[in-house]
Order: structure tokens, then sequence, then C-alpha cells
């Protein structure tokens, strides 16, 4: 692995990974564009191409993937919530730009595109921790348009002979994490709540669980996946800590005021079963929640 692509590379995730790849010694372009990615995430060591992957000349990105060995795909328009609301855009990104992402690939000759897929596929599941084998179920557009980019995966693998492999996060956390807008996660929520004197909003009644996982642990399964030595022909793997907390948990970790409002539709437990990642890509996820919410509340003065 010598030369790489990742998309979304100015992203909360995509820019972890970009920084892991350029201390490894890995030329890297990133394809991003700055919907949700920040531009001070860029490292500068990285070289960045930006375009909408949903809108972009296919010749053009297939010379971009030329004599590249790896194309890392997290490009996607992230949140269950603000798909429900307005699925169409997340469509055009998640489902035509993962589409427009592995016919270049296998048009370019990659050896191989590692996907950022979704745990949200799972849906609602009684099946706790959960496998890969479990049954999907998913409740939202965001849920069903990952698990769509995982089947395309696949099928190029299968019909096209591009090599390719799934890993479901499970709700990331960790440095670069957005405070505010539509992407912003439940922490992410809190601490800027935090910050500004305001009581935590919890939606439901805050005993939903989830598995909360580490971005740097995320980044090191993508590289884990990518340098793997057998082909994966669309393997899926589960990226979760293998641990969860509930909701009103993490707002006492923090140690705000707590409000209960808002009701949405959303599983009540999330829990990964990382056993696969663990015995064939030699993942060991080492975040610990608890830990890092005490380092970063003395980061943020809160």
């Amino acid at each position: 692995m010598q030369k790489v692509i990742v998309t979304g590379g100015a992203g909360f995730i995509g820019s972890n990974l970009v920084d892991k790849l350029i201390k490894k010694g890995i030329q890297v372009t990133i394809i991003d564009d700055f919907s949700t990615g920040k531009r001070e995430n860029i490292n500068p060591a990285a070289y960045c191409w930006e375009q909408d992957i949903a809108t972009v000349d296919i010749d053009i990105l297939t010379q971009y993937m030329k004599d590249v060995d790896i194309v890392f795909h997290l490009a996607a328009l992230a949140r269950v919530q603000p798909s429900i609301e307005n699925p169409l855009p997340y469509n055009e990104v998640n489902i035509k730009g993962t589409l427009n992402i592995l016919l270049a690939a296998h048009r370019a000759g990659v050896k191989r595109v590692v996907y950022s897929a979704s745990s949200s596929a799972y849906g609602e599941t009684d099946i706790l921790p959960t496998p890969e084998n479990a049954p999907t179920n998913p409740l939202s557009p965001y849920g069903l348009q990952k698990y769509v980019g995982e089947q395309y995966c696949k099928m190029f693998s299968e019909v096209y002979g591009l090599d390719t492999v799934s890993l479901r996060y499970f709700n990331v956390y960790g440095e670069r994490m957005n405070l505010e807008g539509a992407y912003c996660l439940v922490m992410g929520v809190f601490a800027k709540q935090m910050l500004e004197g305001k009581p935590l909003t919890i939606t439901n009644d805050g005993n939903q669980r989830r598995d909360f996982t580490y971005v740097g642990d995320v980044a090191d399964a993508n590289i884990l996946a990518a340098i793997h030595k057998n082909n994966l022909n669309g393997e899926v793997f589960n990226i979760g800590n293998g641990n969860n907390y509930s909701v009103n948990e993490v707002a006492d970790m923090l140690g705000g005021e707590k409000t209960y409002g808002e009701k949405r539709i959303e599983p009540f437990e999330t829990l990964a079963d990382n056993t696969k990642a663990q015995e064939e890509l030699g993942w060991d996820p080492q975040g610990d929640l608890p830990t890092w919410i005490n380092k970063y509340k003395k980061e943020l003065g809160i």
C-alpha cells in the first residue's frame, strides 16, 4: 500500500485515517466536497481534490484512481434523523456516489475498496451482541442507503472482480467530532450544550444504549482491512468496541443537567459482536469512553 485515495478525508473519521496513513509514509489523495468536512482537518502532506462524488465525471475520477492501490470510501451524508427528514440528497451521495467510486475503482484497476458501512443496517435487533450474520432491518433512509452500499460492494467483487470490504461502524466518537450542525452526534451535542451552560437535551427516555467506538480504533480497522493478504470479496466486519453505555450514562459522565423531550424512532440498543474483526483482521480496539470523556472535558474546560 503505497498510494491511496480517501473519500471524505476532510471529515471527522476520514481526517483521522489520513493522519495515520501519512505517518506510515503513504501517499494520500483526499476527495471531499466540504459539505460537512472542514478545511482545517486536511493534513498538509495530503493532496486534496475538492469534488462531489455524486456529480463527478467518471472518466476524470477513473484517472485520479490510476496507480492507486486502495480506495478508502468514507464520503457520505451521515446521520439518521436528517435522512428521514430529507432523503433525496442522502440517496444521491450515499448510493449514487458509492456506485461512482466503485465503478471508477474497477476501471482503474484499484486493488481494494474499503467501504465505511454502518451498524444502522441492523435496525432494531434482539440479537445482542450483534454478529455480522444477524438480520438487517434499517429504520431510516440513511441505514438503508449504507446497506445498499454494502450490497454494491459485494456485487462488484462477484461480478467485476473488484476486491471490497465493508466495515460497519458503531457510534464513533473522538477528536474532531462535530459540535454543531445536522451531523453532530450525541456527545458533540452534549459538549456544545455544556460549553453554553445549557442542559443536556435527551431524546426518548435516555435509557437507549449505544456501543461507542473510538475514532482511532476505526482508523486502525480501515488500515488492517486494507493490508489483509487474502481477497475479502465483499466481506462485512463489525467495528464496535464490544460494550455499551446508555445516553443517560454518557450525560452523567459529562456531568450536565439533563432535560427530556423529543421522541424519535431509533433502535433501543446497539452492541457489536466484534469477534470476526478481532480474529480475521487482528483488530483490537483500545478506546475507553469514560477515560476519553474525562480527558475531553479537561480540553474543553468543562
